[in-house]
């Protein structure tokens, strides 16, 4: 497991450096990191060393915003994180294209990027609001079992409280759930330092997904630190050099041992004012919620939707079936009855579930 994560304040590059240089409207995914990590793979299965193992390889690519995570490659279709029985942490129903050469990643580069959630801020007409996650699977082939796998990170900006005073509402809380995920982040990444610490990986969904990146066996992970020119970024870059620092001296050791923990993120002592830059006030946190929620309803009631419009398209060819059945030698007619009763009643609570799932949204949003 190798994870490669780009951090740094809003506008300083993350997007460019992990996907590409823009040239207009235009990416050229040959010199981000995802495309150069994804020529390094394919050229290293050239190597007699590795093409007798027969490996193949596939892609994925979603984005984590705010408590959700969404399939890039699928329409942003909603995803589950669930633990499995062996305690491994599984992004339910992610999509996964297996990759023949390497523009064929450049092509899933492309579509999943053009589905990426971005928004306006101070710093960036067109900023990243999402943790995006590009990853790239080893497998040999005719096997589910995963040899390798490597994660790359292109991390929402991290953004101080003043630098969005004059933002809308919307940009201010996606600004609060940004830091405060990036916090979490901090945290799991200091516990590495700590012999015998608890990672506190639920601490936010974005180090739940990354959990294998921390206590997986053989695990590497790779921070690129970026910053920006110019005086008014001085107190980011300063911020993001120091957390480099603390990084760069954690030591790589597969027999430290950790365990991950339950607990949520310790409050951060930092021994620099920087803190200050994640401050977000009670209202602003109220609001988050409650954005959150409206989103995970407007999600069942699209769910319930498409529940009842496949219900309704396999009660007609049942009930025409039924109908067409009374026309037979031997026909029962309670057993007839029997059976069209059944089927309204299927479509009946099929329905009623979809009515309580559009009350609950439409009393969310005049509430809101």
């Amino acid at each position: 497991m190798a994870t490669c994560f780009a951090y740094g304040q809003t506008g300083s590059g993350k997007t460019h450096t992990m996907g590409g240089e823009f040239r207009g409207k235009q990416q050229n995914f040959k010199n981000g990191i995802y495309g150069l990590v994804a020529q390094d793979v394919f050229r290293y299965l050239t190597h007699p060393k590795y093409a007798r193992m027969n490996y193949s390889v596939s892609a994925s690519f979603f984005e984590i915003y705010g408590k959700l995570v969404f399939d890039l490659l699928a329409k942003k279709q909603r995803l589950r994180v669930l633990e499995d029985g062996k305690q491994q942490v599984q992004v339910v129903g992610l999509t996964e294209k297996v990759v023949n050469k390497v523009e064929h990643v450049f092509d899933l580069i492309q579509k999943g990027s053009l589905e990426r959630t971005s928004g306006q801020t101070s710093a960036n007409s067109n900023s990243s609001r999402s943790h995006a996650v590009f990853q790239i699977i080893l497998r040999r082939s005719g096997s589910r079992q995963i040899e390798g796998k490597f994660s790359l990170i292109d991390l929402a900006g991290n953004e101080r409280g003043a630098d969005n005073n004059k933002s809308n509402r919307q940009t201010r809380i996606e600004g609060a759930d940004i830091n405060k995920s990036l916090l979490a982040l901090k945290e799991c990444i200091r516990a590495l330092g700590r012999k015998g610490a608890h990672l506190p990986f639920r601490g936010s969904k974005l180090t739940q997904v990354l959990r294998d990146s921390f206590i997986g066996e053989k695990s590497r992970t790779c921070m690129i630190a970026l910053v920006s020119p110019g005086n008014y970024s001085v107190d980011h870059s300063l911020n993001t050099l120091r957390y480099a620092d603390r990084v760069k001296e954690l030591i790589a050791n597969d027999s430290l041992e950790m365990e991950a923990g339950d607990e949520v993120p310790m409050a951060l002592q930092e021994d620099d004012n920087s803190e200050e830059a994640y401050d977000v006030d009670e209202e602003m946190l109220k609001a988050e919620e409650k954005r959150l929620q409206i989103s995970s309803l407007e999600w069942e009631l699209r769910e319930s939707q498409r529940h009842v419009i496949q219900s309704c398209v396999n009660f007609h060819d049942m009930a025409c079936d039924l109908y067409n059945s009374a026309d037979t030698n031997g026909f029962d007619r309670v057993h007839y009855a029997k059976k069209w009763r059944n089927l309204l009643n299927e479509i009946v609570d099929i329905q009623k579930g979809a009515l309580i799932k559009a009350t609950e949204f439409v009393n969310a949003i005049e509430g809101s």
